[in-house]
């Protein structure tokens, strides 16, 4: 199939070289190489970055939300645990799963590496 995009990587999971489905292996946590082609992802910091973009842009909307909710139906506080608790956990696990998919496709595309010193 080839390389993939940086945002279909990101949105279907796929290998940021073959393209092949399978980048993950949990919820949100990355196999150790590619089904298809082998592709190490080790080699690839992708970090918390993500996790802490989606904690903030997700908390707010959700938040924005579920105010604008109350103060147009007032609905009692069940129907706020009932809507609110598993929106906020799809949207964090999915959303982190496309926000560390596209970071590692974009590493990959650009072969990001570790710095290193020139000897002079």
């Amino acid at each position: 199939m080839g390389q993939p995009p940086i945002w279909r990587a990101a949105l279907f999971g796929l290998c940021p070289e073959c393209g092949a489905s399978g980048l993950f292996q949990g919820a949100a946590a990355f196999r150790e190489r590619c089904p298809s082609c082998g592709l190490d992802r080790g080699q690839y910091n992708v970090g918390d970055g993500p996790a802490a973009f989606l904690t903030l842009i997700i908390g707010a909307l959700l938040i924005a939300l579920a105010l604008t909710l109350d103060a147009a139906l007032a609905p009692p506080l069940w129907v706020h645990v009932i809507l609110w608790v598993p929106l906020t956990v799809v949207a964090v696990v999915y959303g982190l799963r496309v926000g560390k998919a596209a970071l590692l496709a974009s590493e990959h595309q650009r072969q990001a590496a570790e710095g290193k010193l020139s000897d002079d």
